[in-house]
């Protein structure tokens, strides 16, 4: 199989309050590099270690790839387009989700899990 890169890669938090996920993080160093509190979602920063708070969107934790973004969510000239490496990761035999139309572009996310049962989000922003 073909190596390539997913992208900015985070830990996605699903958190039961997010203000006080949102103050414990910043005790450990992390600042607020995007997202909206009021909306229920806030994506922290501390080096390169990025992680994201979301309250009541998400059942369980999840590892969160961003194919087309660098770690400080600048895009990349080159990258694999989340469409063909939905279609590259079927092929090799994952169940990756909802198939996303080969026909759109721009953003788009389908979801794997992992053996053990961990979710993974490929999410692609542009």
């Amino acid at each position: 199989m073909t190596q390539s890169s997913l992208g900015a890669f985070s830990i996605s938090l699903a958190v039961k309050d997010i203000e006080a996920s949102k103050t414990f993080y910043e005790t450990l160093g992390f600042s607020t590099m995007g997202g909206d509190q009021a909306q229920g979602w806030l994506i922290l920063k501390n080096g390169p270690t990025i992680i994201g708070l979301f309250q009541g969107m998400f059942e369980k934790n999840c590892l969160t790839f961003n194919p087309g973004w660098d770690q400080d969510a600048k895009n990349v000239d080159e990258f694999e387009d989340v469409r063909a490496l939905q279609k590259r990761l079927a092929a090799a035999g994952l169940e990756v989700g909802e198939l996303i139309d080969a026909s759109s572009e721009g953003p788009a996310h389908f979801t794997l899990t992992d053996p053990d049962g961990n979710p993974v989000l490929i999410d692609q922003h542009r």
